[in-house]
């Protein structure tokens, strides 16, 4: 699972669409909720994969920006390195 820069993209919705959005995303950003969405129907998941997909991706990225995890290694590599490592080869 390789972390690629986001590309801007827009969408334009309904409005009732969007007050929807808007109030199911409360104190999430709309546009993660929608990126995640588009991820799983682009990759063609069922729910139960792309949730465990971005499961995946969220641990990676708490184990990535966590301070300790990224000062502490062992022969030369970073613990985190070596959790996000482990953590990709579970992806389906």
């Amino acid at each position: 699972m390789e972390t690629k820069r986001l590309v801007p993209y827009s969408v334009h919705l309904r409005e009732d669409i969007y007050l929807k959005l808007k109030a199911i995303a409360k104190d999430r950003k709309a546009a993660s909720l929608v990126r995640d969405a588009i991820t799983m129907i682009v990759e063609g998941d069922d729910s139960f994969t792309g949730g465990y997909k971005k499961a995946l991706r969220d641990t990676i990225s708490v184990v990535q920006l966590d301070e300790w995890a990224g000062s502490i290694g062992i022969g030369g590599q970073s613990i985190a390195d070596k959790l996000v490592t482990k953590i990709e080869r579970l992806a389906p």
